[in-house]
This record gives structure tokens, sequence and C-alpha cells, in this order.
């Protein structure tokens, strides 16, 4: 599957592009570039999460609303990554132990699909 994703280092870097290889059991990854160039190695490590998006672009607005219920995601999440970004969604596969999990938005017209959370980026996980 070719997947439109965002990455989002700790570091603060952004790259954006394709991947066929992405699997979250996996330590590293692929990435090709969405502005072209050659293919790079990712290390799941180093990401503060994986942003599956609809598009590049994005939501200039981030218009995103967070007062949507939505059912058959899990439980609703509340993400603050350790350089202060919040994330609300549900999630039905969080545990402290694990090395990641996946987060679905609050808003069902969002640009982002989900987001696979590195937990060790996370600062606080709470369940409101």
């Amino acid at each position: 599957m070719n997947q439109k994703i965002v990455l989002h280092y700790q570091d603060g870097r952004i790259l954006k592009g394709h991947s066929n290889d992405f699997f979250p059991n996996k330590t590293h990854f692929h990435l090709l570039p969405a502005d072209g160039g050659d293919s790079v190695t990712v290390a799941v490590a180093e990401l503060k999460g994986v942003f599956t998006v609809r598009s590049f672009e994005g939501d200039p607005d981030n218009r995103s609303r967070q007062d949507v219920e939505r059912t058959g995601l899990g439980r609703k999440i509340r993400v603050t990554f350790k350089d202060g970004e919040v994330v609300n969604g549900y999630t039905s596969g969080y545990s402290p132990d694990r090395p990641a999990f996946f987060v679905f938005p609050a808003d069902p017209q969002s640009n982002t699909e989900r987001i696979f959370v590195v937990t060790a980026a996370t600062g606080s996980v709470e369940f409101p």
C-alpha cells in the first residue's frame, strides 16, 4: 500500500512522502519524498509520529472539530507530546508498555486519517 504520510521527528523535522513498507511492528521503513529524490530510510525511534493524511496541503485553517463523538474506534484519548503538541482522538491499542500506538482524530473530516504515535515521544497520555 502506497500510503501518503507526514513524518514528525522528535527533533522538529517534518518530511512528507509515500511509503509502501511502513508496518507498526517494524523499526525501520522507507519514505519516497513527495518533492522527489531518493528513498530515505526512516528509523521509527527518531519519530514523534507517522501521520497518514488525505492530502499534503492539509487544513491551513486547522478547523478540526473536537466535539465529535465517534463510535467503533475505542476510547477517547488526549496525547501531549514532549514538544507540547496535543492530539485528541480515539485509540483501542494504547498501553504504556508498547513502543507505539494508533490514534484516530476526533474529527472524521480531519485531513489526518490516523497517527502512529511513538510512545517515547509522549509527555502525557490521558483518557478524558
